[in-house]
């Protein structure tokens, strides 16, 4: 699980892709743990009701506006704390014991969220009402994206922590299959006010798990010593000493502010391309769901999490989105939706199970806090210029641009992670050979004959 625990040197190239653990398990072996199913129970409640706000949110804004951009703008006001601050609440999540940080800030964004249902259930909502709520759940979301990330560890142990993670994708993408159903049908029916007040009570779910949570069952970290000065500082030197952590969350970065625009993408396409209205964006948004899914199901199953595996993965998401953005048939592009789904968070789940199995525990807050950091903390940049994109340019040319440099960035840190393992890529093209493959550079040398 560990590779080090905080030493000068950094641990051999040969170690960048072994993160495999040698005990097979099953698609939901976690849930034999009662405080992790306590967890999951209240984050598929939250979860949904997240999504029911995100997708109501997104298309409140777009009606108040019409503009793709003003959707990129409340995208990129919930993200811009994170990209802002989110180093120090990996601090604070390292700092102090995970579980209590939860109740506070699981009850914050509940309270965020009734405001935003008060506000509209009375009539007198305004986009910059939108923008403050987005931007206050931003700000409780820099300590509790960390605290969960690494709680996650704390009721599982390492045993069980690449399945877990894996499933907590899975948790958020069911939840993401039901949440914009149930937020199309609540908004058709009584009007977006409704959908909020849901979210804002949805919270209470995992209050009470976290309440019933047997405490001497959990795997505790060490805690960072309090008013102790450099732990940022520490976090990031720990960090760089560690090729097989900087690689991946340098692609995590790149995905997280160029790839994962689809709040502003698919609203775009099933208003201005497709003329679906807010049906067909919540159908988008299912069926993505669905086939992310699928792929946390699949990555549950998997013993190791390859660094080689999170850098083709990364590309074959970029060169599709690609694809799609070229696709003219509402159906079509509706079905492809799947696959990217089921990609994207292949990659997702690659880099963040195998960032945290190469993490000592008492880092974990400040390197996942890094990591989601570059991650979501990209898109106060990329959710504003690809809204720009779609509203100059088109929603198709922003979907390819955005693909174009995912597929870029994963060539380039795939060479890289290749380069730090004293590896080369080889193209043979006679018959009968592996056509493309990487060789590490001593084998190639021994098996050159001589001159």
């Amino acid at each position: 699980m560990s590779t080090g625990s905080g030493a000068d040197s950094a641990p051999a190239p040969t170690t960048l892709d072994k993160t495999a653990h040698p005990h097979r398990t099953s698609m939901f072996s976690s849930l034999k743990i009662r405080n992790y199913r306590l967890f999951a129970a209240g984050a598929v409640v939250s979860n949904t009701g997240t999504w029911m706000a995100r997708i109501t949110q997104d298309w409140l804004v777009l009606s108040l506006t019409g503009s793709s951009a003003a959707v990129g703008v409340t995208t990129a006001m919930q993200f811009l704390p994170m990209l802002l601050f989110g180093l120090y609440g990996g601090v604070i999540a390292d700092r102090f014991a995970k579980r209590n940080l939860l109740f506070v800030t699981q009850g914050a964004m509940g309270l965020g969220g009734l405001f935003l249902a008060a506000m509209t259930l009375s009539g007198h909502v305004e986009v910059w009402h939108v923008y403050v709520t987005a931007f206050f759940t931003g700000l409780v979301t820099v300590v509790d994206n960390p605290t969960r990330q690494s709680f996650v560890s704390e009721l599982v142990g390492p045993d069980q922590l690449r399945n877990a993670v894996s499933l907590n994708s899975a948790n958020f993408q069911s939840a993401r299959l039901v949440g914009p159903a149930v937020a199309g049908v609540v908004t058709a029916a009584v009007g977006p006010g409704w959908a909020f007040l849901a979210n804002g009570l949805s919270f209470v779910a995992p209050i009470v798990g976290l309440a019933l949570m047997r405490t001497r069952e959990l795997t505790h970290s060490p805690l960072a010593p309090r008013g102790g000065k450099g732990q940022l500082r520490e976090g990031l030197n720990y960090v760089s000493r560690h090729p097989e952590l900087i690689w991946p969350i340098v692609l995590i970065g790149f995905i997280g502010t160029f790839g994962f625009n689809f709040p502003i993408w698919l609203s775009a396409y099933a208003d201005d391309v497709f003329h679906g209205g807010s049906g067909m964006y919540a159908a988008f948004t299912t069926l993505m769901a669905a086939g992310s899914l699928i792929g946390a199901l699949l990555a549950a199953r998997r013993r190791s999490s390859r660094l080689r595996m999170l850098a083709g993965a990364a590309g074959l998401f970029g060169v599709l989105l690609v694809a799609v953005a070229a696709v003219p048939n509402a159906y079509v592009f509706a079905a492809l939706l799947v696959p990217v789904g089921a990609i994207g968070l292949t990659v997702n789940v690659t880099a963040n199970s195998s960032v945290q199995m190469a993490t000592d525990p008492e880092m974990r807050g400040r390197v996942m806090s890094l990591f989601m950091m570059v991650f979501v903390g990209g898109t106060p940049l990329g959710g504003p210029l690809f809204g720009w994109l779609a509203d100059a340019y088109g929603v198709r040319v922003s979907f390819a641009v955005g693909g174009l440099v995912v597929a870029l960035a994963a060539l380039g840190v795939g060479l890289a992670l290749a380069r730090a393992a004293n590896l080369r890529l080889k193209v043979d093209l006679r018959r009968g050979r592996t056509h493309v493959e990487f060789v590490a550079r001593e084998r190639e040398r021994e098996l050159a004959p001589a001159a």
